[in-house]
């Protein structure tokens, strides 16, 4: 098997993905004795010596560092309960966010509806903290919202953003993807339109092979 077939394999958990002492274990995979082993139903990689897998299958299972896309719940005198689709209620701090807001009315910068990239601060048991002390987050006007499987998301991003920026760049759009699964698309609606059914494409093909190329050819008609 060459290191290509490793990266595409579709494995069952409990299935054995590579053999050897070379190998370390990354995500949703163990380490057996020699073999690294699948936790989870999904497509297994091998890059460099870490062997990790994407679940095809799941809910968004937040990590401390994830970018996501939530919805205002509610606000409180200090902070906003957002919406970010995981098992927990999330909250977003007055104190983490960047610039001055009137604290008598927070809802001036974000109110109940409004959509906004925020990163996760922190996994508590019931509770997740987010933040907007990171570069490009805050709230996104405009343009509307698309949810995925959260699991496909590194798929609709790409090798180091090359997916997610051919979609942008052909169908002129403004996308930010949250890693729960939630996609923000603004443009001219052409485009908005075109890059819906080119994510949409990204998903549907996921553990096909050349799809990269399948995706620039449905973006030239």
């Amino acid at each position: 098997m060459t290191k290509e077939e490793k990266q595409r394999k579709i494995v069952i958990p409990g299935e054995t993905i590579v053999s050897g002492d070379d190998y370390l274990p990354g995500d949703f995979t163990k380490k057996e004795h020699e073999d690294i082993v699948a936790n989870r139903y999904g497509l297994a990689e091998v890059s460099g010596r870490v062997v990790r897998l994407i679940p095809i299958s799941g809910v968004f299972e937040p990590r401390r560092g994830n970018t996501v896309i939530g919805r205002v719940e509610d606000t409180t005198f200090n902070g906003w309960i957002i919406d970010i689709g995981g098992p927990y209620s999330s909250f977003l701090p007055l104190a983490e966010c960047p610039r001055f807001i009137n604290k008598n009315d927070i809802s001036e910068f974000a109110g109940i509806g409004d959509v906004m990239s925020v990163k996760i601060q922190s996994v508590k048991k019931g509770s997740i903290d987010l933040t907007l002390k990171s570069r490009g987050l805050g709230k996104l006007e405009g343009g509307r919202i698309i949810k995925v499987n959260p699991h496909k998301v590194p798929r609709v991003i790409g090798k180091e953003g090359s997916m997610i920026n051919l979609i942008k760049n052909q169908t002129k759009t403004e996308i930010t993807v949250g890693q729960n699964g939630y996609i923000w698309i603004r443009g001219d609606l052409d485009g908005e339109s075109k890059a819906v059914d080119a994510i949409g494409l990204v998903v549907e093909e996921a553990i096909s092979n050349g799809l990269t190329e399948k995706v620039e050819d449905f973006l030239k008609v």
